[in-house]
């Protein structure tokens, strides 16, 4: 099944090597890590919502370097979407080694004043969204393969108004230590990497500079994260990484 609504460039040669899908790719902490597994050697199914764009400025960036990519549109949550997605990666790259889930929403406030109609918009792109990507992760990835979940640091940070956010990431953490256990026999690792405060659009949105700065200050190395800083620790879980299973790999810079 092919998505009429996607986009592919990428190299003349065969397809070869393992492939990955990152989801939400289009920016952020998703784009940096599709060009990290691009310069691994990997091949990249670049995964966006609305900004086919940016999905593409990805592509022409991994392409550029000699990679190959390609740009795919689908809504995370809709399960319909996400298998056609599969579908269209294993159709251009011959199946699919690596899956990231990086795409996800943060909408910030008080228990007492948070509106309902923001907490269903996280539970829907954050745990229904994960859960339906992981779950045909779970079904496609071949052996040998990974499946790479975000969590967040705020999960144990505990901050003020990040309750619902933080529990829709709690809910991350418990998907995907039992999905390691139900993959069993099948040589795959399933893990969530969690980032501490990292200078994203998503992060910084709305945020005042002394916010900003007094978050940068929690950790000892004093500076917020970077997209980089967290692709390396996906690529670190995607690759040479076999026997870290089932974990919640907090890349924070030592914020406790």
């Amino acid at each position: 099944m092919t998505n009429p609504s996607s986009s592919t460039a990428s190299t003349t040669s065969p397809t070869t090597g393992r492939v990955a899908l990152v989801t939400g790719a289009s920016g952020g902490i998703g784009r940096a890590v599709a060009e990290r597994l691009a310069a691994a050697g990997l091949q990249v199914a670049v995964h966006y919502a609305g900004n086919r764009d940016r999905a593409e400025e990805v592509v022409a960036a991994i392409t550029a370097r000699g990679g190959r990519a390609s740009a795919i549109r689908a809504d995370v949550a809709d399960e319909v979407e996400v298998a056609a997605l599969f579908d269209e990666v294993e159709q251009s790259f011959g199946g699919v080694d690596v899956v990231v889930h990086t795409a996800g929403i943060m909408l910030l406030s008080t228990v007492a004043d948070l509106d309902l109609a923001d907490f269903d918009r996280m539970q829907r792109t954050n745990v229904r969204g994960t859960f339906v990507v992981a779950q045909q992760a779970a079904r496609r990835v071949r052996s040998g393969g990974a499946i790479i979940n975000f969590s967040s640091s705020v999960v144990k940070l505990a901050l003020p108004a990040y309750a619902a956010y933080a529990a829709t990431k709690g809910a991350v953490d418990a998907l995907t230590s039992i999905l390691a256990k139900e993959l069993r026999g099948r040589d795959i690792t399933v893990n969530a990497v969690a980032p501490g405060p990292t200078a994203t659009p998503l992060f910084l949105d709305g945020k005042e500079q002394d916010a900003v700065d007094q978050l940068a200050a929690m950790a000892p190395l004093e500076r917020l994260g970077t997209p980089d800083d967290i692709a390396e620790t996906v690529a670190f879980l995607a690759g040479p990484a076999r026997w870290v299973n089932g974990q919640v790999v907090y890349a924070n810079g030592g914020v406790i």
